[in-house]
């Protein structure tokens, strides 16, 4: 499948593609992730443009992981936005960076890096 030449070298696991919204969920190892989506999302927005297709990149087996849109009462969807374009899509996963890395990555300024990890980080407490 050309969806899945245009990640290489990432090793895809699954992929579902809808051909009416023209969007493919790719599922990687989360070791993967960061491979496929690349620096500031270059390779994904590459990979994009190469297929005609929107793609997603997923975690697969990120248990006990809670997707950032869960949390669209308390961010707004345009930060939740942001940390997607580089891969972010779940709590756990930006909780693996710590804020300056998390800064660097995304166009969002210290403050909302730091109130978006608090949110995150509350949801996991015991």
């Amino acid at each position: 499948m050309f969806n899945k030449r245009a990640l290489s070298p990432t090793k895809v696991k699954t992929l579902n593609i809808d051909e009416k919204k023209k969007t493919v969920q790719v599922y990687l190892n989360p070791d993967e992730v960061s491979r496929a989506i690349g620096k500031g999302g270059h390779n994904i927005r590459l990979a994009g443009r190469l297929t005609g297709y929107e793609i997603d990149v997923y975690r697969e087996g990120a248990e006990e992981d809670v997707e950032l849109t869960e949390f669209k009462d308390e961010i707004d969807d345009w930060v939740i936005e942001e940390f997607k374009k580089v891969g972010l899509d779940t709590a756990k996963s930006v909780l693996e960076l710590d804020a300056d890395n998390l800064i660097k990555r995304t166009d969002l300024e210290e403050e909302t890096v730091k109130d978006v990890l608090k949110i995150l980080k509350e949801e996991f407490e015991d």
